[in-house]
């Protein structure tokens, strides 16, 4: 088997470079043929689409095929430029690539001349003795290239790691321009650098670091010989002392982690488990208060219970990648299926108060479990489905065992969390209405008014049990992130303890079967201590007998 997928490979391989070559001839003619730049660009435009086709390879099946790309296509625009009318620039422009490029002729007659080249807003400006050599009479050329869609292929994914020191390794970094190439032909370094300007793909912010990088043939984004000069939010304006294909790397502001963001995280994570685990007991054991209320509570526990005790012990677990690959993806599922529950709580909620019924009942024509547990379960499962299909790398990052951000395969998670969280507060601003009309028609019967703000306090205390809280996380931006930080962690870290408080403790069925238990235990123990006593009476008084 693997020999013939080597076999695929190269013959992959051998059909991208022949119909490279191919074009190449027939872009460039024979002998001193004249060749016009815009039939060159027609001619391999198209090399894009094959090297786009080599992306879903491996890391070095892409580096492969992008070094084939990019210098045939540098070579292919600097033989238009050498055979093209000298000292004015061409520019043609397609799909694909914006191709500038000119031929200097008159060996760089005004002293500090500067060659300027625009393709697609990208600017490029080097010195014109740089071109062509001073000392000598003779004439040289200079292509600028701007690819459409190149960075989607060489993203992030061949950072090199080492290259960033102090704050740029904390935050998530991206590319955030359009690969650009600029050749003169001449191999080495330049005898004056040059500069580039490239326009910001994202608005950059002002805690975000920017990167000036060039391609290394060995598959990496580098940038030794290159230097940042001035940077402003939407460009950035970098020099090099070589030529090569270049870009701007971003690196977004993330918050450090914290030791007391950590130890707030395990202590109110660790409490959660405790009451999640005595809230599962509760249901499972209070015969009294089970029906659909009481099922829809369990289920979230469960869930909950899951994801937090895995988020707690493996989430850090990144040594072995398809280990966390797999945590990554149970993570992914638990988690959705806590807020598909969250979502069927706030239904719930929503249907009791609108029927004017007692929380803890709801019409079994209105909400039947047969439809509750497939859709509780099925739902989260088919979105991660789909999700490992699309995209089966996307589980497990560097440094958590959690969903990647490249290419947006967050949103696979953050969606339907989204989706749910604002259906939850639809469902909540509702309830709340219905309460405020309900108490304000009520008349001064003590018990009912007492009933009705009962109900009101666990509406209220929904926020935080259907995860409308989580939406905080959305609010780490910026000034606002080390604040908002904090809150979600302990809001969210202890959405445990809320649920045992709300549905146990402050459920007065649930109060009078923990009276029984506690009774239970009382009588069982007093019975046993009377029991022990008689014992040792009986013991005592055969021994007595005995001796006298």
């Amino acid at each position: 088997m693997i020999p013939l997928q080597r076999n695929q490979q190269n013959n992959r391989y051998c059909t991208f470079l022949n119909q490279t070559s191919k074009r190449l001839e027939s872009a460039c003619g024979n002998g001193n043929q004249s060749v016009s730049l815009k039939k060159i660009f027609a001619s391999i435009g198209s090399l894009l689409n094959d090297t786009a086709q080599q992306s879903n390879g491996s890391k070095e099946e892409v580096t492969w095929a992008a070094n084939t790309f990019l210098q045939n296509v540098e070579s292919a625009a600097l033989v238009a430029a050498l055979k093209s009318p000298g000292n004015e620039p061409q520019t043609i422009t397609a799909e694909t690539m914006t191709v500038t490029a000119v031929r200097v002729t008159d060996n760089c007659s005004r002293a500090g001349k500067m060659i300027e080249l625009n393709a697609q807003n990208e600017l490029m400006s080097i010195d014109c003795t740089t071109v062509v050599d001073a000392s000598e009479p003779g004439s040289g050329a200079v292509a600028f290239i701007s690819y459409a869609t190149l960075e989607s292929n060489l993203n992030s994914n061949f950072i090199d790691q080492q290259i960033l020191t102090g704050d740029d390794k904390l935050g998530n970094i991206t590319l955030n321009s359009k690969v650009v190439s600029g050749t003169i032909g001449k191999p080495g370094p330049l005898s004056k650098p040059f500069n580039f300007t490239l326009k910001h793909k994202q608005r950059k912010e002002m805690e975000d670091k920017i990167v000036c990088v060039f391609w290394n043939l060995t598959g990496t984004w580098s940038t030794e010989g290159c230097t940042l000069l001035l940077a402003n939010s939407t460009h950035t304006t970098c020099t090099c002392n070589h030529l090569s294909s270049f870009a701007i790397l971003m690196a977004s502001h993330a918050i450090e982690e914290s030791y007391p963001l950590k130890i707030i995280t395990y202590v109110g994570l660790t409490l959660s488990l405790l009451c999640l685990f005595l809230a599962i007991l509760t249901f499972l054991l209070c015969r009294s208060i089970r029906n659909v209320s009481t099922s829809l509570h369990l289920q979230l526990c469960l869930c909950l219970f899951l994801a937090d005790l895995l988020f707690l012990t493996a989430v850090d677990s990144v040594s072995n990648k398809v280990a966390c690959a797999v945590i990554a993806g149970l993570l992914h599922y638990l988690f959705l299926a806590c807020f598909t529950w969250m979502f069927l709580e706030g239904l719930h909620l929503f249907l009791t108060v609108r029927n004017l019924k007692v929380v803890n009942y709801t019409s079994a024509s209105r909400f039947k479990k047969r439809f509750m547990y497939p859709f509780g379960y099925g739902f989260p499962a088919l979105v991660v489905a789909i999700s490992a299909v699309v995209n089966p790398d996307g589980y497990g990052t560097s440094k958590h065992c959690w969903l990647t951000i490249e290419g947006g395969f967050i949103w696979s998670f953050l969606g339907p969390v989204c989706l749910i969280i604002l259906m939850n507060l639809a469902f909540f601003i509702t309830t709340l209405w219905i309460l405020k009309d309900k108490i304000s028609s009520l008349n001064t019967d003590v018990s009912t008014l007492k009933n009705t703000r009962l109900l009101t306090f666990k509406a209220i205390a929904q926020l935080f049990i259907l995860g409308c809280t989580w939406s905080l996380g959305l609010l780490q931006t910026k000034a606002t992130a080390m604040v908002m930080a904090y809150l979600f962690t302990i809001i969210n870290s202890l959405q445990g303890a809320f649920i045992f408080l709300v549905h146990c403790l402050l459920n007065q069925q649930v109060r009078e079967e923990y009276k029984r238990w506690i009774r239970r235990i009382e009588t069982h123990r007093t019975k046993s201590q009377i029991s022990g006593l008689s014992m040792s009476a009986v013991t005592t008084r055969t021994e007595w007998e005995k001796s006298s």
